[in-house]
């Protein structure tokens, strides 16, 4: 599949099917994401891949939208900014860029397998840290529900047009 292709096919996708997604499967997908490029190659992050049911349903309460609910998944990417390269000049630390990177990537590699995935940055950080039992320096960026897409109205993309975003100078 060309790149151009697989950019206009993913979608944010907020209806699952009830198919289950192997391990082996979101391992190829995570696989894959991990090659996304970092600043210094640092790869200032982890992912927590949330499955059992009691983790799940807690994560879940992080979010409060019914059709997260569907989501058989709930890939977590949490930045550690200790570990993210700081540029000299302001101080200026990367890993949620990095962590932006990897998402996009992961999210990409997603679509191409045919499964779903969406973007979910308002969530309750202090209960989804509490629940993840992270460390200081550690801060969750992104929740990704993961399954197969129930193809049942997903929108069609809504984006600006080239003359809205790019300045030619």
């Amino acid at each position: 599949m060309k790149f151009e292709e697989l950019a206009n096919i993913r979608r944010s996708v907020r209806k699952f099917t009830s198919k289950e997604v192997e391990p082996t499967t979101i391992t190829k997908l995570l696989d894959v994401a991990r090659k996304a490029p970092s600043a210094v190659n640092f790869q200032p992050f982890k992912v927590y891949v949330v499955q059992q049911a009691d983790k799940i349903e807690a994560v879940k309460r992080c979010y409060h939208r019914e059709w997260m609910d569907a989501a058989p998944v709930v890939l977590i990417v949490v930045a550690q900014y200790d570990m993210g390269w700081k540029r000299a000049q302001d101080d200026k630390n990367h890993a949620d860029i990095d962590v932006a990177i990897f998402t996009d990537h992961l999210m990409l590699q997603a679509a191409e397998m045919g499964l779903g995935t969406c973007w979910v940055c308002n969530f309750d950080v202090e209960e989804l840290t509490g629940v993840l039992e992270l460390k200081n320096n550690e801060e969750p960026v992104v929740m990704i529900p993961l399954g197969y897409p129930s193809n049942d109205n997903i929108p069609a993309k809504k984006r600006k047009g080239l003359d809205e975003i790019v300045v030619w100078i």
